[in-house]
């Protein structure tokens, strides 16, 4: 038994200990030289106009996350969906419970005014 956690931290002390040491090598040997044109903001190949560090609004990337979590709970009903003829009552009462829950998330961002776009 003490022989499979030893093969654990073994494999726990190389997970820490690559990473660490590749970021610590590319520090030691990696060029330290800076000048204009390694500082210079690169998009695609174009030369930037105007202002490269714009101020972005939080709400935009609040609007983003709760898109992503309503996306990701949407997925777990995919499932749900498929196998809704063969599951028992608990199961739909269960999905039903989930889909609530989704929907009280909902109104509480709709009344929070965060969906509106400004």
């Amino acid at each position: 038994m003490l022989n499979n956690w030893l093969y654990i931290g073994i494999f726990f002390i190389i997970a820490l200990a690559l990473p660490g040491v590749a970021i610590f090598l590319a520090g030691v040997l990696g060029p330290k030289k800076s000048n204009a044109e390694k500082r210079a903001t690169y998009e695609c190949g174009i030369e930037t106009v105007g202002e490269t560090q714009i101020q972005f609004h939080a709400q935009y990337y609040i609007f983003a996350l709760i898109f992503l979590i309503f996306d990701v709970e949407a997925v777990f009903l995919f499932p749900w969906a498929a196998a809704y003829g063969q599951m028992s009552f608990y199961a739909v009462l269960e999905g039903l419970i989930f889909i609530l829950v989704l929907m009280g998330g909902l109104a509480y961002v709709w009344k929070k005014g965060v969906l509106e776009w400004k």
